[in-house]
């Protein structure tokens, strides 16, 4: 019986019984006889700790060895996408970015390729724009990859290496804040182009931490890559090979750590990647050190791209000029935050009916988007984020889907996880980094 049939029916003395989420639970008890098999079955999760998330794992041991494992997803659910279909477009920005919460940047971008996609505006983007996508996604990959290293270490035993990561992750976040005014769910990447420029000060401190972060990396490397105890925990561990990966539609470190170099920023560049210089670390081995091995390879090369995103920053706009779609608040960030800035609030209150009427009617509608539909991929840190957008000629969408990558690489974790010891589960499962607002949204 499969996890997903949540309503099952059972034949009782009474007569029938609908019980909702325990069908499956009663079926795998009454498969097993603790005393003659030696077989019991436990709950792992849903908990914060160990599982990744708010994960249930349920698995089927006999000692400490796993015979089954079965994922169970859905606790963490917000209905992001169906709340989508009744806000407009640029709304979609504020409720995409909670999805993989540790990825925000990741979703807003997608989602903007996609609408524009369908605007059929992609050269109209500008240069600056881009550029600044990229140098966020690159310093968001960073922050997400030291929230892996930090938890892993974490759940494997090696608990000082959780403070030096989310150190390192602060420094990100606190990038993120001069620029877009918020740590996360920043809404910053919107259809046109991003909300606001990125302030000098933030280019300072983006060039205090590229001197900073290989310093960094460094000491991680020596706490744990040398370390015994990391070693026995990761090595020949969670070992998944490239078939098994293609096979279930595994992307990201999991499938490079494989061996095979497919990163979509070098397959099917978007954003202008192409035209930069960086390299797609690859591993052989298939296990949790390999995952490991380049996932820090990664920070480097985003390194690498955060410091030519900076070298080629212009001067210019950082949205398109059609009015009708450009968001038409001119954000500015002032000693209180967030907020429109005087000059604009002065223009349309004072000087511009016709801008005031289309500030409105573009605050309250939003913009109209012509019948069609579009999938946009991107390399998000957990592998490949596809969004599906269909428009039907209206100011909101019709369907936006996510092909949300922890939600794909979790069915991964049983081929991982069976025939290993239980300990082996919450290396295997952290290998993979789920997070789970993008697998329940």
């Amino acid at each position: 019986m499969s996890a997903s049939n949540y309503a099952t029916e059972r034949e009782t003395a009474e007569g029938k019984v609908f019980t909702v989420t325990g069908g499956d639970w009663d079926v795998v008890l009454s498969g097993t006889d603790p005393i003659n098999d030696e077989r019991i079955v436990v709950n792992m999760g849903p908990q914060h700790p160990s599982t990744h998330g708010v994960l249930r794992l349920v698995l089927e041991l006999e000692g400490e060895t796993v015979r089954e494992l079965r994922s169970v997803v859905g606790y963490l659910h917000t209905g992001i996408e169906k709340n989508m279909e009744f806000r407009n477009w640029v709304q979609g920005s504020a409720f995409v970015t909670r999805m993989d919460y540790l990825a925000p940047l990741f979703n807003e971008t997608a989602y903007s390729l996609a609408v524009e996609k369908l605007l059929g505006i992609e050269e109209q983007i500008t240069e600056r724009a881009t550029v600044i996508r990229v140098l966020m996604m690159e310093l968001n990959r960073i922050s997400s990859h030291l929230v892996w290293v930090a938890t892993t270490a974490m759940e494997l035993g090696a608990i000082n290496m959780m403070l030096y990561g989310f150190r390192e992750r602060e420094y990100v976040l606190e990038i993120f804040e001069l620029i877009t005014g918020l740590r996360m769910n920043h809404a910053y990447v919107r259809p046109g182009g991003v909300a606001q420029d990125v302030p000098d000060e933030a280019i300072a401190k983006i060039r205090d931490f590229l001197k900073l972060m290989p310093k960094k990396l460094a000491e991680y490397e020596k706490m744990l890559s040398g370390q015994p105890i990391w070693l026995e925990r990761t090595q020949n561990v969670g070992v998944l090979d490239a078939t098994g990966c293609l096979a279930m539609g595994v992307t990201g470190p999991v499938l490079r750590s494989a061996g095979l170099a497919w990163d979509l920023r070098k397959t099917m560049p978007y954003c202008g990647y192409e035209t930069y210089e960086f390299d797609v670390p690859t591993h052989t081995d298939g296990d949790v050190w390999g995952r490991y091995l380049v996932r820090l390879a990664e920070i480097r090369e985003s390194l690498k791209l955060v410091e030519q995103a900076v070298d080629r920053l212009r001067p210019g706009p950082v949205m398109v000029a059609d009015r009708k779609i450009a968001w038409p608040a001119q954000l500015a960030i002032g000693v209180d935050g967030m907020g429109n800035s005087l000059e604009h609030v002065a223009k349309i209150m004072g000087q511009s009916m016709e801008s005031l009427i289309h500030h409105f009617k573009l605050v309250t509608e939003g913009f109209r988007v012509p019948p069609g539909q579009v999938y946009v991929g991107i390399e998000a840190p957990r592998g490949e984020l596809g969004v599906h957008a269909v428009s039907d000629g209206g100011t909101r969408p019709y369907r936006v889907h996510y092909r949300e990558p922890s939600f794909v690489n979790l069915q991964a974790l049983p081929a991982m996880a069976e025939g290993g010891l239980i300990a082996d589960v919450i290396a295997g499962g952290a290998s993979l980094d789920p997070v789970m607002g993008g697998c329940d949204r």
